[in-house]
């Protein structure tokens, strides 16, 4: 989560007039989720923002695509250098390091659970993700959403001309 212009905490609801009485009627506050999944997984992005916006009213998700990985991150540390910075941001890996070690430009994941009272168990993800992403005693500055997991694929047919048995793949 990225501090800033657009952050939940820092939105104040906007009122309108009805037209039936004057009565003030709040907006829901606008979330601004910048990603870098695009194709299926872009359209599968919509997909979970649309059905959380249509699951309350009192919050709207607006993913937004900007470019790769790297364009993203270079894009949401403009923006924060500018003051303004998306709500909600997805680093990749790589960049991870780079976004905990901006000082001021997250807001930590635990830091958030614990100030709005939301219950929050690291456990609930595996240890390689949480490592990752979690300072030295364990507390989690960036929440995960995707990790990527390496497959070997391999020809058993092909093991089994070259003398390798194929029922016993490398594991190195």
């Amino acid at each position: 989560m990225v501090k800033g212009f657009g952050s939940m905490a820092g939105v104040a609801a906007l009122s309108t007039l009805t037209l039936l009485g004057a009565q003030p009627v709040a907006a829901a506050t606008e979330v601004v989720w910048w990603h870098a999944m695009e194709g299926s997984l872009g359209e599968k992005v919509n997909e979970i923002a649309e059905g959380f916006n249509q699951s309350q009213s009192d919050y709207v998700v607006k993913p937004v695509y900007k470019g790769t990985y790297g364009e993203n991150m270079t894009s949401t540390i403009a923006a924060f250098r500018a003051g303004k910075a998306p709500a909600i941001t997805q680093i990749y890996e790589v960049g991870t390091a780079t976004m905990m070690n901006a000082k001021g430009a997250i807001y930590p994941v635990y830091q958030l659970m614990k100030d709005t009272g939301q219950p929050f168990d690291p456990k609930a993800y595996l240890s390689a993700v949480t490592g990752y992403y979690s300072t030295a005693d364990g507390n989690m500055l960036s929440l995960p959403f995707n990790s990527s997991t390496p497959v070997v694929y391999y020809n058993r047919d092909l093991f089994d001309k070259a003398g390798l048995d194929p029922d016993s793949p490398p594991t190195t």
